[in-house]
């Protein structure tokens, strides 16, 4: 078994995986980091969704052997207290229903800020359209990310 050395919120981490062994099984087993959800399997609800090098992608279908030096960040690595102002709006407006797409909708909702900070509706309807909330809390998330940006 390969051992792949790989950067995960700012931190290196040695792991011996299967080369195709998806990245949501690296974190969540081997690393102990529970914050992001399997979903799917498949990429298409984006429970899992992390950054890599800032960009929103699905950890359930990215190798492990496939992050190189690439940085990956994870809902842990967001912020250190939880404190990131998408968590903190999340909470202000008690954003989540059960909550457990919603690390995938913060990471991809803070992927989204980054690249525009200011998104108008349709822009940040497109971006989170990957991004399934059995609860249909739509509205709330769109709304979140609408305060994230005027602040």
């Amino acid at each position: 078994m390969p051992t792949y050395n790989i950067n995960i919120n700012g931190k290196s981490h040695q792991v011996d995986a299967d080369a195709d062994t998806p990245l949501l099984w690296v974190l969540r087993d081997d690393l102990d980091m529970p914050g992001t959800k399997f979903g799917c399997g498949i990429a298409m609800c984006g429970a899992c969704t992390v950054h890599l090098n800032g960009n929103a992608v699905r950890s359930c279908s990215l190798p492990v052997s496939a992050i190189g030096s690439n940085e990956v960040t994870t809902i842990e690595g967001l912020s250190e207290n939880g404190d990131h102002p998408l968590q903190k709006v999340w909470i202000e407006q008690d954003v989540a229903q059960c909550g457990y797409c919603q690390t995938g909708q913060i990471m991809n909702a803070a992927a989204l800020l980054k690249q525009n900070p200011n998104p108008d509706d349709a822009a940040i309807e497109a971006a989170m359209k990957g991004n399934i909330c059995r609860c249909g809390t739509y509205v709330r998330i769109k709304n979140a990310i609408k305060s994230v940006a005027k602040a």
